[in-house]
């Protein structure tokens, strides 16, 4: 049997194979609150060792789509307690990723027309958030421009991320992932190219950069224990206007060894390069994330495990999980049609194609309608 399908142990947490559903955006909460239909999708996916949910956005000031599940207010506890007690009953395992998306955001999102908060006040070109237009009408927008945020501001920002843990833990989660990637509020601040702020959390030496992203995890750590928390990065990610810079191996090393010593479950890193097989140059930044990856398993602890996601095949899990540089396989979109992906993948069953029309919003269509794999199917 493959260690893919082998039992984990995650921090005292047993899950039952090395397979990770991967958090996605999905857009189903028409008032921000997790639903029955919610629920019963993350269900029919609960054989993967371990799920990690959808962004929950930590307060309004964080959120940056439309209908999406929060977790800061008490409709919204209740509302995943239903998801949370669903999978557990059926034997799962399920984190919360808790989400600020920072700059990635619209007045018509925010609380009374705000303006997003960021590290710094610069737009981020050729992004889009999710809010309502002029007509309102909900679509993709263009972000408003952001406001940076106070020095003094920062500790309120950090309290969210720790009262939003303890929601979680409230709501039934067996922990929390914070989203620290694909150019959010953390990466605002670790980015130096983005931040460029010149007070104790700018980005000129390495402490003032990890400085926010560490103050967060501490807190979160307070709460609830560091054995309930993973942390997700997306070092070489462009995703949302982060533009490459000369010290990502540093910062993220540097990043990784630091989340170690404090003691987390895991570090999910999020692999927006791909195989790299379209020019040389993307061969090049390919060949560097992997060094990267195979770097941060060498400075975290063994008692934190290394989960990857993005471009994964069980022949690419495989391969990474047998020479030690990953702990955990991750998969994203394969879960939104194959509801019952661990088996096809154990069994080498084919894989449905996930239909896009209806990766955001909507019903019930393209979220819980995919059936399992039949074995008299031809």
């Amino acid at each position: 049997m493959s260690d893919l399908f082998t039992p984990f142990d995650l921090s005292g947490l047993g899950l039952a194979n090395r397979i990770v559903m991967a958090p996605m955006t999905r857009a189903r909460a028409p008032e921000d609150v997790a639903t029955d239909t919610i629920a019963l999708y993350y269900t029919q996916r609960a054989t993967a060792g371990l799920i990690v949910s959808e962004g929950t956005p930590v307060s309004r000031e964080g959120q940056g789509y439309l209908f999406n599940p929060g977790i800061f207010t008490p409709e919204q506890i209740e509302g995943w307690r239903l998801t949370t007690q669903s999978v557990h009953a059926v034997g799962g395992r399920i984190f919360a990723q808790l989400w600020h998306v920072g700059r990635m955001s619209h007045p018509s999102i925010q609380h009374e027309g705000k303006d997003p908060v960021s590290a710094s006040p610069k737009l981020p070109a050729n992004s889009h958030a999710f809010g309502y237009d002029a007509d309102g009408n909900p679509g993709f927008i263009p972000p408003g421009v952001p406001r940076a945020l106070e020095t003094d501001e920062i500790a309120r920002v950090v309290g969210d991320f720790a009262q939003a843990a303890a929601n979680a833990i409230e709501a039934g989660f067996d922990g929390v992932e914070i989203h620290s990637a694909n150019g959010y509020l953390f990466e605002q601040f670790l980015n130096p190219r983005v931040n460029e702020r010149t007070d104790r959390y700018g980005a000129a030496n390495m402490d003032d950069r990890l400085r926010f992203a560490l103050e967060v995890v501490d807190a979160v750590c307070t709460r609830i224990g560091a054995t309930r928390v993973g942390v997700r990065i997306s070092p070489y990610g462009r995703f949302a206007d982060m533009p490459h810079h000369d010290e990502i191996d540093q910062t993220y090393l540097a990043y990784a060894r630091a989340l170690g010593e404090r003691g987390i479950a895991y570090v999910h890193v999020n692999d927006q390069v791909g195989p790299g097989t379209q020019s040389e140059e993307a061969r090049d930044i390919a060949a560097r994330f992997h060094a990267l990856l195979a770097g941060i398993r060498k400075v975290l602890p063994t008692a934190t495990a290394v989960i990857l996601a993005g471009s994964m095949t069980r022949e690419r899990g495989e391969q990474l999980l047998g020479e030690g540089i990953i702990d955990l396989v991750a998969f994203g979109q394969p879960f939104i049609a194959n509801p019952d992906l661990v088996a096809r993948l154990e069994n080498g069953w084919p894989l449905a194609t996930p239909d896009r029309d209806t990766y955001y919003g909507g019903g019930a269509r393209g979220l819980v309608d995919y059936p399992p794999y039949a074995r008299s199917m031809k």
